[in-house]
């Protein structure tokens, strides 16, 4: 874990969506904060120890959900499936495919699984995922005010955790897309994806991927007020169809994130996410307010 002393800082802009303004002064107290999202590995430890089933991997109510059938309430979780071409961008249903049995242990859906990528960020977890794995290990998630001083990384001024220049030396230090979203990528592999979570230089204050990768929760509510503003621009469509589900804001921006489309790997940016929606992009870390952790 970092220490992220205690300070005032910057939180906010004005320069880009309307749910981050106003760039307003924040302070904050000290507080350790997890130098990468939870792996896969340590998500995998929190559940063969505790016998934990995340969201995900249960059925839904079948009571809550009556309006969707059987098939609809199975287990499962959004997928990023890449269409063959161009796409109008209004529609993120173009792009997300809800697929039964997906899942942390199969991020794609059955027939996937963890093997090469225990060291990447688990995704497909909800927010109660997320809260359970805090308590098991003893920490908590952190505030929104805490998840970006620490992804800011001391750059107060700056647009990202490295400056203002997205691709200083001619590529960009994050795991972000870069190509044409939905269709063409063109950064690192064969497709967009997770990376392991110490493949791109840390922020100042040693935090790796502070942009991008996964987009993270954290513990603040996304009020009804800030629900007015545009829909977010990659979420992904919500398996259960209930619009006024509570959610939570999410921060980071994720290997999604693309210059045509989502200019959201900032430390600035935030979005509201279903508590109970899962996607392969989102993922979680962690924060503890005491003394050194052990």
């Amino acid at each position: 874990m970092a220490w992220i002393p205690a300070g005032t800082f910057t939180m906010g802009s004005d320069r880009f969506y309307p749910e981050e303004a106003p760039a307003r002064s924040v302070a904050v107290a000290g507080f350790w904060i997890d130098v990468a999202p939870v792996t896969n590995a340590r998500f995998a430890a929190f559940v063969e120890e505790t016998g934990y089933v995340t969201i995900a991997e249960r059925s839904l109510d079948e009571g809550r959900f009556a309006h969707l059938d059987a098939a609809q309430r199975a287990p499962g979780s959004l997928v990023f499936r890449a269409p063959p071409g161009p796409v109008p961008l209004d529609d993120p249903a173009r792009w997300w495919s809800f697929v039964p049995g997906a899942c942390w242990r199969c991020p794609e859906g059955p027939g996937s699984d963890l093997d090469g990528r225990q060291d990447h960020p688990v995704v497909h977890v909800a927010f109660a995922d997320a809260c359970a794995y805090a308590a098991w290990a003893g920490r908590d998630l952190p505030t929104e005010m805490e998840w970006e001083r620490a992804g800011r990384g001391g750059e107060d001024d700056a647009l990202y955790p490295w400056g203002n220049d997205l691709a200083p030396d001619g590529s960009v230090p994050a795991n972000v897309w870069v190509g044409e979203f939905p269709w063409l990528h063109r950064g690192m592999g064969a497709r967009a994806a997770t990376t392991p979570v110490h493949t791109y230089p840390p922020n100042a204050d040693g935090l790796f991927d502070a942009v991008g990768n996964v987009w993270e929760w954290t513990s603040g509510a996304y009020h009804d007020a800030q629900r007015r503003v545009p829909a977010p621009c990659c979420g992904g469509a919500s398996p259960s169809g209930d619009a006024g589900a509570p959610r939570r804001t999410i921060k980071g921006g994720s290997y999604l994130c693309a210059a045509n489309y989502c200019v959201r790997y900032r430390p600035a940016a935030r979005q509201g996410h279903e508590e109970d929606g899962a996607t392969g992009h989102l993922g979680f870390r962690c924060v503890w307010r005491g003394g050194p952790p052990g």
